[in-house]
This record gives structure tokens, sequence and C-alpha cells, in this order.
């Protein structure tokens, strides 16, 4: 835009913003005296800015006259460009704004099926009413290439624990959970009261490995507190997939509460041994930190998480 306004080359790079919000004044009031007041200047600080404005447009711009001061041709030629370019830079400098109910963009999440359930879904109900034109990316963790993923903007937000954080990103804590005994709603052990630890032990037990193929998690760590043990003789990857085997069998788990609140043909109880729960946790990048759009849309699932206890 400052090549189209006809200053030399040469002094592009001296150039200084104020000179050309000095020629937009002057162009206005055709007044020096007024020029400068209107800018908060002395009348000789805004000459010397004048003879500046001279010397890098390589014309006189203004004649003095009984009234004050007129413009040549090619200071009114330079007008309408000089206030476009100040306009431009003006806005340049104002903060963003976001507007949910009319904002088009596309948020992408890391996140495991587990926060799929118990985080995204709560959350994109309510994006839906409230920003129903931005589109939401859900995508597997991968926890070597999280830092990658924020940097690059292949991801805007991840869903974590704090144990798998990366140190440098900024991060938030959503909730802490608990886990819960679940079996089918008619099975023969979920008839009674809560089960104790030796009917649980007793049941065949399914339960989730991350990394696939695993038969001990952290249930097994605190019944071996008790010199116990339980029969796990199904492991699954997904933490989706268990509710509908517990349905279709007499197989009990140990999961998340939030997984499995509002599902129906499921009993639910408290395990009868105390197994330690988990903290869950939003991380971003510095890269969109201080972003309107990113801010509103993290408060949104700060204030979904709260509202889903």
């Amino acid at each position: 835009m400052i090549f189209k306004i006809g200053i030399k080359m040469k002094n592009i790079k001296s150039m200084d913003l104020n000179l050309l919000k000095a020629l937009d004044a002057l162009l206005d009031e055709r007044n020096v005296t007024r020029a400068a007041a209107r800018l908060g200047l002395t009348q000789p600080a805004l000459s010397g800015m004048l003879t500046r404005l001279r010397e890098s447009f390589g014309d006189p711009l203004f004649a003095r006259s009984q009234r004050g001061i007129v413009p040549t041709q090619r200071a009114l030629d330079l007008g309408m460009p000089v206030k476009q370019v100040l306009a431009e830079i003006d806005a340049l400098l104002q903060p963003p704004s976001f507007n949910p109910a009319t904002a088009q963009l596309t948020f992408s999440i890391a996140a495991t099926d587990y926060a799929l359930r118990a985080v995204a879904v709560p959350f994109l109900s309510a994006l839906k009413r409230h920003a129903p034109r931005v589109r939401v990316s859900l995508v597997p963790v991968e926890s070597g290439q999280l830092q990658n993923q924020l940097e690059r903007g292949q991801i805007d937000l991840a869903l974590l624990t704090p144990e798998i954080t990366p140190p440098n990103l900024h991060a938030r804590e959503l909730f802490k959970e608990h886990y819960v005994c679940v079996l089918r709603e008619d099975h023969p052990a979920a008839m009674g009261r809560k089960l104790t630890v030796k009917q649980f032990c007793a049941l065949d037990h399914a339960l989730v490995s991350y990394d696939g193929g695993g038969f001990r998690g952290v249930t097994d760590d605190a019944l071996e507190q008790l010199g116990k043990r339980r029969s796990v003789t199904l492991s699954v990857k997904s933490f989706l997939i268990l509710p509908d085997i517990l349905r279709a069998s007499d197989m009990v788990a140990i999961l998340p509460s939030r997984l499995v609140a509002g599902m129906d043909k499921l009993a639910i109880s408290l395990p009868p041994v105390k197994i330690p729960g988990f903290t869950k946790t939003a991380a971003w990048h510095e890269r969109t930190h201080h972003d309107p759009a990113h801010r509103w849309i993290r408060a949104l699932l700060f204030t979904s998480c709260a509202n889903n206890k």
C-alpha cells in the first residue's frame, strides 16, 4: 500500500507513521495551527514534519494562502490512499473480535475414547447451541507427537492426564474422575447391595488395556494390597466397547464414572475396594493462548465439564 501512495523507495524505511497522520490532518484542516492542535503537537513540530513529508514525496504538498494552506494536486491525490493506509493500520492494531453465533472455523481436539464420551459429547452439545458454524475435528491422542501437533496447528487442544501433559504447554484441570463397578442391570450379583470383595473377586472381569493385550490394571494393585486377586478374562483397548459387552454377559468391569453416566441397562455401584481415580486436563499451546476464538471455545469446554458432573 505504501508504494501506491508514491513514497520514494529510498525513503520507505525512514517513513514515520506519524508523518502520514500529519499529512492527513493537514489535508483535512487546511491550517497548520488547527492540524497541530488535532494531533497534540506544537506548530513548529508540525512544520518540521511537513518539511520531512515534502522531502519524502518530492513535492511542496501545500502552499500558503490568506486563510491557511492550500494543497497541491499531488497532496490531493495522496489524500484517499493515506486515509486507507491509516485505516488499515488502525484495524491491524485493534484487538481481534469473536462472535460465536457467526464464527466459521475448525477446531481440532485430540482425545482418548474415554474423553470423547466424558468430555467431547457434552461440549459438542453446548457448542452447537452457541456456535453452530464452528466445525470440530476429533482425533486420537498421539503422546509422542502432541508438542509438534500443537505447535504446527494440526491440533488446537488435547484432553490428557497430568502425567502425559508436556510441561511447556498451558493446561487446566477439567475434573477429577473416580471409578465405579459396572454390571448388566439384571446380573445376579447386582440384585443385592454393593458387592463384597469376595463376591467381586469371584466374577469374571474385563478391563481396558491402553497398550492392548494387558490383563492387569489399577484394580489389581488395589486388591493386592488386601491380599486378594481377581480373574481378568477379557482385555480390550477401548472403553467404548465395554458397556455393550457387559450388557451381553455376566462380566464385571471397573470403569470411569463419567463414561457410563446415563447409560441404560447397567447396574452401577461403588467398587468394594478403594481404587485411585485420575484427573482430566485440557492442554494447549502458547500459539493459541490469547486468540479470542480459542479462548471462548476453551471457556465453553471448561463450563460444560463443570456442569456435567
